[in-house]
């Protein structure tokens, strides 16, 4: 014992000192990865964003842009912010949505990478040392730039292991001394007792303690859009839905083929046309490698995509603001268990898999998340099956670098690539670093395709994100006051717009009501507003599924709830965009499979049907009697006027035809638009079970069965039994 206690003791000590002494001796050095934050004057913005339209025309001008950039997602727009800042003429192009791939399917965590640390220090990894410092540092750079969008968020490291206590806290505070000053906050030990105080839902057994350590949290797609709009405040064209369809080269003069532009296409309006562009960037993330081929078809693969899947569970199962780590699951991967948007977010699994624009989450996938959770909790938390609210799955696009020999070792860090045609392609890397990558990027650009910008350098650095200009803690006060609004969601307007919040509120209807005095509600269970949708089409929204999903965060937040929503939001986006019936039912199919395939609509309920019915006898009884007390008509099956007349006789009247066909698809799992009798048995057993969290129509059912025995008591009892009356 005092032989492994000694080895314990070395190896922290070793860690502690070895960091201290590492990130003294390597800041001395002129690493290329540091970020120059010498105060420039920043260049002003413009007053009010231009529209899509006018975006598209700038697009289509024929006029030669220095940069093109492609891919729209962290790196991509963090690439035409840094480029149009420097003084050059920027356009971006993406062929779907803003953070429509990764950039929007992240952890939400904005991080050094405490594992990775550990990596650096015992391996000796001088450059994944140099990687978690950069990110610290970038950590610091995000929380400051967008403050409305992203927040510090205290994360716990249990230990139930007396041995690991000083192993794991020597690891934490090698974390918070790597960061130096742009640390977040300090580290800090608990107690047992203190630990389940700060997160009661913890495993009590065999708990010894807990370290808690800071790192970020942000709205990925929210912020992604932010840079991309900031971007095109000061000038760039940004435009979302605009395929790449060809590269175009020309001669520069010596013989050697260089690219000078690309033929795109605008799948919003179907017209085709050429982009010049005297440098063009390849930012497409996991899709790095068909842009490679598209200037070179002979050049090998460089991407290796790894799926990770994330879950969403009901915000009961962590504190507010407390995240959980486990560091060490079953198979040696780490899961976060974070707090987000008043939900928990769990994940992420890291599985090999193909490139896709649609990629799915897998049942064993779930599975596999939740089983690590239960580790973790106590046993007043069931975790249940059917308390999984959305699930989606993000590909992380692993790369080799092309600049080595050896390309078949995956980068650590992020990779600056320019081929022989001068094609800039950035690949790897984390979302922590996207605007280090962007900086990387474009001083590689400026030298390889030698462009005049008007900065030499990035002033990227200090420079505030859509929203964080006037933004502060108390804004959503003002929100409150000045225009009547909820205070739920003046607070989540205030977080999500930053100083645009007022712009939003603006655009906001009368409810008719005493209090709040504006602000529709598109779903009573979140604080999204019908504004939202008409500023949201503002921020170049075109389709239903860049509303749900990317403007407003309800896809990912419950699945169900979006579907819910999903009338309303197409109405609205119905309005502003002039859209035709047509146009209307095909966006409705569209998110509808969005929501299914992607967010994980399907998986739950296929879920449901593969739950055996387990119920005794006696409550098969009761279920079949209450079933067929709706089923009023002796059908053998029940309608959606059934469940109509149902609502009806407990007052709920004004339920609209949209309410009623989300209440019949809950139970509905074959779709043919009726329940059957084996239908609600499966969902009542999948209750029992805790594999489905609530039915409203289950609920229905048993108020129907108490409506119908108060009825028959009522006629058992005469009136002189009753005494008489007065």
């Amino acid at each position: 014992m005092s032989s492994r206690m000694f080895k314990f003791g070395v190896t922290a000590a070793s860690a502690c000192v070895g960091s201290v002494i590492a990130s003294w001796t390597i800041d001395r050095w002129n690493s290329p990865h540091v970020v120059n934050n010498a105060m420039q004057r920043p260049p002003k913005r413009k007053r009010t964003l231009p529209m899509r339209s006018e975006q598209i025309k700038s697009l289509m001008s024929g006029e030669e842009f220095d940069v093109l950039i492609i891919g729209g997602g962290a790196t991509g727009a963090g690439c035409a912010l840094d480029s149009i800042t420097r003084g050059l003429k920027t356009a971006l192009v993406e062929l779907d949505d803003f953070a429509s791939g990764t950039s929007s399917r992240s952890t939400k965590l904005i991080h050094g990478g405490v594992r990775y640390l550990q990596k650096a220090i015992l391996g000796l990894d001088l450059e994944q040392y140099r990687m978690v410092k950069e990110a610290l540092a970038e950590r610091a750079t995000m929380l400051e730039s967008a403050p409305h969008l992203t927040h510090p968020l205290p994360i716990m490291l249990p230990v139930y292991t007396w041995w690991q206590v000083p192993y794991f806290w020597v690891g934490i505070k090698a974390y918070d001394l790597v960061a130096g000053d742009r640390n977040v906050k300090s580290s800090y030990l608990l107690s047992k007792k203190d630990a389940l105080e700060l997160f009661p839902m913890l495993k009590k057994d065999k708990l010894c303690g807990a370290i808690v350590y800071y790192d970020g949290q942000q709205d990925d797609a929210r912020m992604c859009l932010a840079v991309a709009l900031t971007a095109a405040r000061h000038g760039a064209t940004v435009c979302n839905h605009v395929e790449v369809k060809e590269l175009l080269k020309k001669d520069d003069g010596t013989g050697k083929k260089v690219l000078c532009g690309a033929k795109v296409k605008d799948h919003i309006s179907g017209k085709e046309f050429t982009v010049k562009a005297k440098c063009i960037i390849n930012a497409t993330g996991p899709f790095t490698d068909s842009i490679r081929k598209m200037d070179d078809p002979t050049v090998k693969s460089i991407c290796c995509p790894s799926s990770g899947v994330h879950i969403v569970l009901p915000g009961y199962y962590s504190p507010d603001q407390m995240g959980l780590l486990d560091p060490s699951t079953s198979d040696g991967r780490v899961i976060f268990f974070l707090p987000w948007q008043r939900q928990t977010i769990a994940g992420t699994t890291d599985l090999p898999c193909e490139i896709t624009h649609s990629p799915t989450p897998t049942e064993d996938e779930i599975q596999f998340i939740l089983s690590e959770i239960k580790n973790y909790l106590n046993a007043d938390v069931e975790v249940r099956r059917g308390d999984v609210l959305s699930a989606w799955s993000g590909i992380r696009p692993l790369v080799s670098d092309p600049n080595k020999d050896d390309t078949q070792s995956l980068a650590r860090n992020h990779i600056v690539h320019v081929s022989p045609s001068n094609l800039i392609t950035i690949a790897g890397g984390k979302w922590t670093t996207y605007r280090a990558m962007a900086e990387h990027t474009m001083d590689a650009a400026i030298k390889a395709c030698n462009l005049k910008p008007e900065r030499a350098e990035a002033v990227t650095s200090y420079l505030k994100i859509e929203g964080g200009q006037g933004w502060t803690p108390t804004m959503y006060i003002r929100l409150v006051q000045d225009f009547g609004l909820e205070c739920e969601v003046a607070q989540h307007l205030a977080k999500s717009y930053g100083d645009r919040a007022f712009a939003v509120s603006k655009m906001a209807s009368l409810t008719g009501k005493r209090w709040p005095i504006i602000g529709n509600r598109i779903h009573p269970e979140f604080p999204y507003i019908d504004a939202e949708i008409r500023y949201g089409v503002r921020e170049y929204a075109c389709t239903a599924v860049d509303m749900i999903a990317r403007r407003l965060r309800l896809a990912f937040l419950n699945v169900q709830a979006a579907s819910e929503a999903l009338p309303v939001v197409v109405d609205i986006m119905g309005e502003e965009l002039q859209w035709s019936k047509e146009e209307k039912e095909r966006q409705l199919k569209h998110a509808t499979e969005f929501l299914a395939n992607e967010m994980g609509h399907t998986i739950n309920r296929q879920s449901k049907e593969r739950i055996p019915i387990k119920l005794s006898k006696e409550e098969i009884q009761t279920y079949v009697k209450r079933f067929q007390l709706i089923d009023k008509d002796k059908k053998g099956y029940v309608s959606i006027n059934d469940i109509r007349r149902g609502l009806k006789s407990f007052g709920d009247g004004d339920v609209s035809g949209e309410q009623l066909h989300d209440i019949l698809k809950e139970i509905d799992t074959n779709m043919n638009g009726q329940v059957e009798l084996d239908e609600y048995l499966q969902m009542m057993s999948a209750i029992k079970t805790g594999d489905v969290a609530y039915s409203r129509f289950a609920r229905m059912a048993e108020l129907e069965e108490q409506k119908h025995d108060a009825a028959n008591l009522k006629q058992k009892i005469s009136v002189d039994r009753s005494g008489g009356g007065l």
